[in-house]
C-alpha cells in the first residue's frame, strides 16, 4: 500500500512538475491511434475514405482549365431551333410539338431536368406554328402547376413572349393544355415522354392525333450547329487530356477505387461538370460495363478508362485501355489492343456522309473477325446534351450518316477471365461530309497503350 502511494505521489509531483510532458505524450498516443484507424481503412477495399485520402494525395489542381473561356448556347441560336420547328409542323400539318424537361425541352427551350426535376406534376414545353402574314412563327406554352407558376416563369426559356398556361390541383392538366390546342389536330410528343403524358393528351383530346416526335422533328437535334460541335470538342478534350494527367500518376499496385477517384478529381479540375469514371483493371475490363472488385493493379494488367462529363449541358465520352511503363503485358493482349486500334480506324476511314450506319459497324466487325464472339456491342451511339442518344452505328441500322451527324467510335474486345480492352473516340461528319475526331486538336485516337 506503501508503495502504491508513493507511485501515486510521484506521479503527481511529476504532472505537477511538468503538465505539459504528459499533454505531449497522450497527444502522441492519440495521434498513433488515428494512424492505425486510417491505416485499416486504408487498407479495406472499397473504402471511400481511402479513396478521398487518394485523392487528396493526387490532387489535379495543376491542371488547367481547358473549356474555361467555352460559352453556351446562345439566345439566337435557341430563336433559330424553334423557327425550324414550327416550319416543320407548319408542313407536317401539326399544331404543335410538346416535351417534358429533358434533353428535347433543353434544345428547344432551355428547360433540362437539372432547372425543373421530374414529378407526377406535368410542367411541359409546348411549341406550335402561328401564321403571322401566312408564314409560320413559333409560339411557346408553358403548361404548369399552379402554385409553382412563380418558379416556372423564372426558367430561362429564350423567346420573346412565353404564355403560361396554369392547372389547379383539382384540375386535369391535359385538358387545361388542351385549351390552347385545336380540338381536331396532330400533335407531335417528346419521344421521351413519360407514358402518362402521352396518355393524358389523347384522353384530353380524343379526336386528335397524338403522336411520337416525326423523324424531321428528331433530326433538328441529331444534327449539331458550329457552336454545339465547339462544346462537345472540348468536353471531349478535356476528358482525354484528364485521363492522360491520371495515367502519369498511376503506379503497379493502386486500387481502382484510387484510380477512379483520381479521374474524378482530374475531371473536375480541367473544367467539366458531373465527371465520371468506370475504372477497370485487368480481368475485371472484360465485362464491357463492370463495377470492378476494387482489385489492384499488376504489372500484367491493362487498366480500362471510359469517362465523360459535361460541358453546358453537351457531354463527353472517351475510352482509353493502359499500359504503365513498368508494366509487363502478354504479347496476345499487346495483339488485341492493336487490333482494337485498327477497328476504330476503319470504322472510322467508312463513317462519311451518305453512308449507312450499319455498314460501319461491319468495317470494325471486319478488323476484329478473328474475334467476333468477343466483340459484344454495337460500335458506336450518338452523342450530344445525351451521353447515349439516337442514331446509331449497329448492325440492323439502315440510318444514313448525314453531315452535322456525332457518334462515338468504340470497339472493343472482351474474354472474361482473362482480358478486356476498348477504345473510343467520338466524331462529327463536317461540312465536307468527311468524319474527324472531337478529340483531334489534341491528338485524337491513342498510339498506343502507354501514350493515350
Amino acid at each position: 500500500m506503501e508503495k502504491r502511494r508513493d507511485v501515486r505521489n510521484l506521479t503527481f509531483k511529476l504532472q505537477d512538475h511538468n503538465t505539459g510532458t504528459v499533454a505531449y505524450v497522450l497527444k502522441g498516443f492519440v495521434l498513433i491511434f488515428l494512424g492505425f484507424i486510417i491505416a485499416r481503412i486504408y487498407s479495406t477495399p472499397g473504402s471511400d475514405l481511402r479513396e478521398r485520402v487518394s485523392v487528396t494525395v493526387n490532387s489535379f489542381s495543376d491542371l488547367p482549365n481547358h473549356c474555361e473561356s467555352a460559352q453556351p448556347i446562345p439566345a439566337t441560336e435557341f430563336y433559330n431551333r424553334q423557327q425550324r420547328l414550327a416550319d416543320i409542323l407548319h408542313s407536317l400539318n401539326a399544331s404543335a410539338y410538346i416535351a417534358e424537361p429533358g434533353a428535347n425541352a433543353q434544345y428547344f427551350g432551355n428547360v433540362s431536368t437539372t432547372s425543373w426535376k421530374l414529378s407526377e406534376r406535368p410542367l411541359l414545353l409546348i411549341v406550335s406554328p402561328i401564321l403571322e402574314n401566312d408564314q409560320p412563327k413559333a409560339k411557346i406554352f408553358v403548361l404548369t402547376p399552379s402554385f409553382e407558376s412563380s418558379r416556372a416563369k423564372l426558367l430561362p426559356i429564350p423567346h420573346d413572349k412565353v404564355e403560361y398556361i396554369e392547372w389547379t390541383e383539382d384540375a386535369n392538366p391535359y385538358e387545361v393544355a388542351a385549351s390552347v390546342l385545336p380540338s381536331r389536330s396532330k400533335i407531335y410528343m417528346d419521344d421521351a415522354a413519360r407514358l402518362f403524358i402521352f396518355d393524358g393528351f389523347r384522353k384530353a383530346l380524343p379526336n386528335a392525333n397524338v403522336l411520337p416526335a416525326h423523324p424531321d422533328i428528331k433530326e433538328l437535334r441529331q444534327r449539331k450547329s458550329e457552336a454545339e460541335i465547339s462544346l462537345l470538342k472540348c468536353a471531349n478534350e478535356a476528358t482525354l487530356l484528364a485521363i492522360r494527367a491520371v495515367h502519369k500518376k498511376m503506379t503497379i499496385g493502386m486500387r481502382e477505387s484510387e484510380a477512379r477517384g483520381m479521374m474524378s478529381m482530374a475531371l473536375r479540375a480541367i473544367g467539366l461538370e458531373n465527371g465520371g469514371c468506370l475504372t477497370l483493371f485487368g480481368d475485371n475490363a472484360a465485362l464491357p460495363h463492370g463495377s470492378g472488385t476494387d482489385r489492384t493493379l499488376r504489372e500484367s494488367d491493362f487498366a480500362l478508362f471510359d469517362c465523360g462529363g459535361s460541358l453546358h449541358g453537351y457531354m463527353s465520352d472517351v475510352t482509353r485501355t493502359v499500359a504503365l511503363p513498368p508494366s509487363k503485358i502478354p504479347f496476345e493482349d499487346l495483339a488485341i489492343w492493336m487490333d482494337v486500334r485498327t477497328a476504330q480506324t476503319m470504322a472510322s476511314r467508312a463513317a462519311i456522309a451518305g453512308a449507312v450506319a450499319q455498314d460501319v459497324d461491319a468495317e470494325a466487325r471486319l478488323a476484329l473477325q478473328k474475334y467476333t464472339a468477343y466483340f459484344t456491342h454495337r460500335l458506336g451511339h450518338g452523342i450530344g446534351l445525351e451521353g447515349h442518344e439516337t442514331p446509331y452505328l449497329r448492325g440492323g441500322s439502315l440510318d444514313i450518316i448525314k453531315t452535322g451527324h456525332t457518334f462515338s467510335n468504340e470497339p472493343g474486345v472482351y474474354i472474361e477471365g482473362k482480358v478486356g480492352v476498348r477504345l473510343e473516340d467520338c466524331f462529327y461528319i463536317n461540312a465536307n461530309g468527311q468524319p474527324v475526331f472531337l478529340t483531334e486538336n489534341v491528338g485524337g485516337q491513342a498510339f498506343d497503350p502507354w501514350n493515350p
